[in-house]
């Protein structure tokens, strides 16, 4: 779809004319507009499963539990919720601004952009969906343009079931994006790379735009020596070839102790074959790599690692299909700890001391999520309180995620702001404060002349 700045200002300003008579500031708008896109997804649940197969070779069970499944009980979750959520929120007054009531309502931005990624091509883009509806929004959604099959999906279902002054869906590549981002929208939010992050924040500025980046970055995961290593071995093993490593929040690497590293990267590999047998390639459950560009790229990973391969690295350009593949031996400094994988790699590095891992963590940027196995209480609450990451698990990898009562989102370079569940909400509204006087009692104690008045203010603000 080609269009210019001057076709987006019109998209937006239709939008703002809909929103501005009032439609979407109703509870009982927004639930309806929600139950409507629930009820969508459930009656294309299969075309939804095939547009994912057919971007990224994602099993049925994959795709509904972490795409659609996912998305269903967010809808479920905010239509439970949302009656308590636009209840305005009483706040005390202080006694020398008495007789006045103070409260917060959260206010509807307005038309806001969603910016998708390829990777979970339909949750990242429902998600925040589903949070600017709640919010009483009106929205222009922007699927992946590497995610074909699913950006397809999307604007069908979307276009079918709302009017696009209400929500719209845009297609495009680089040139339509930088249209969007540089328009005149009242919010933007965006997952993707951290250095197009970068380039919608700069756009986003220049119109002082508020805006949540939801980007990655390099996520480790320590497994101790007190570690259940089975369990430990299950579940990063689980938590990184799910969607084949393509998982802003999936362990990036795995900082393991010397004592157990052999024991572990034995575990390790027994659950590989374990998941998805002896040649992966075969499996239904383990999918495929996005594009030949990002194929590419892993594969040029590889091969500078070579010498490091201890599993996998057997790779097929024409299926875009890369093994599981772990590498040992590897330091700080190694070509795999440059940037984020994003791919079906696993650094192992080892280490003697966790305060001196914690210490070599800090240096790096922030990362979107990190992770610890150990069955020592003081070790786990040692790297929660020392390590500063956007969120993480004890003893488990991504399933923080699929929490909708915990907020995601990242800190520093791996994101800001958060969303899910109320977070979504309040995300997608401004907390607009007010205060109701009384005007039957007068106010002359603040009003000039103030004389001596002063004395009888002074005791009221200490």
């Amino acid at each position: 779809m080609n269009f210019t700045a001057n076709d987006v200002e019109t998209m937006i300003t239709s939008q703002r004319t809909f929103y501005y008579k009032g439609n979407t500031r109703s509870v009982a708008f927004r639930k309806e507009m929600l139950l409507k896109l629930r009820a969508t997804i459930i009656e294309n649940e299969e075309a939804i499963m095939k547009a994912l197969y057919g971007d990224l070779r994602k099993s049925s069970f994959e795709s509904y539990v972490t795409e659609i499944g996912f998305v269903l009980a967010s809808i479920s979750d905010m239509v439970k919720n949302l009656d308590n959520w636009m209840k305005p929120e009483t706040v005390k007054t202080p006694v020398h601004l008495q007789p006045a009531k103070s409260f917060v309502v959260r206010e509807p931005y307005g038309s806001v952009l969603i910016i998708g990624p390829f990777n979970y091509p339909f949750q990242l883009v429902m998600e925040p969906l589903i949070g600017a509806i709640a919010g009483g929004n009106c929205a222009i959604v922007k699927p992946s343009e590497t995610s074909l099959h699913t950006a397809q999906i999307i604007k069908k279902l979307l276009t079918e079931t709302f009017p696009p002054e209400y929500i719209r869906v845009v297609e495009g590549e680089r040139e339509e994006t930088s249209a969007l981002i540089h328009a005149s929208f009242d919010y933007i939010f965006f997952t993707g790379s951290i250095e197009v992050g970068k380039v919608v924040m700069k756009a986003a500025s220049e119109r002082l735009t508020p805006i949540t980046l939801e980007l990655g970055g390099k996520s480790p995961a320590i497994v101790d020596q007190t570690a259940d290593l089975k369990k430990a071995a299950e579940r990063i093993v689980w938590g990184k070839f799910v969607n084949t490593g393509q998982t802003c929040v999936a362990p990036d690497y795995l900082l393991v102790h010397h004592s157990i590293q052999d024991e572990f990267v034995r575990e390790v590999i027994t659950v590989i074959h374990k998941f998805y047998g002896d040649d992966a390639s075969k499996s239904s459950d383990y999918g495929r790599i996005i594009n030949e560009g990002h194929f590419d790229r892993l594969v040029n990973l590889i091969r500078e690692e070579r010498s490091q391969i201890i599993y996998g690295g057997n790779v097929n350009r024409k299926d875009l299909y890369i093994e599981p593949t772990l590498l040992d031996g590897v330091w700080w400094n190694s070509f795999s700890m440059k940037d984020e994988i994003f791919g079906p790699i696993l650094p192992i590095i080892t280490y003697d001391n966790l305060g001196e891992v914690i210490h070599q963590l800090r240096k790096f940027s922030k990362p979107l999520a990190a992770y610890m196995f150990t069955e020592n209480e003081k070790a786990a609450d040692y790297f929660i309180g020392s390590f500063p990451f956007g969120g993480g698990c004890i003893n488990d990898t991504i399933s923080h995620v699929g929490n909708t009562n915990l907020p995601f989102g990242g800190v520093g370079s791996s994101g800001m702001n958060a969303y899910h569940g109320k977070a979504s909400f309040d995300t997608f509204t401004h907390a607009k404060s007010l205060m109701k006087r009384d005007t039957k009692v007068p106010m002359r104690l603040a009003f000039p002349p103030y004389g001596n008045k002063l004395k009888f203010i002074k005791p009221l603000l200490r």
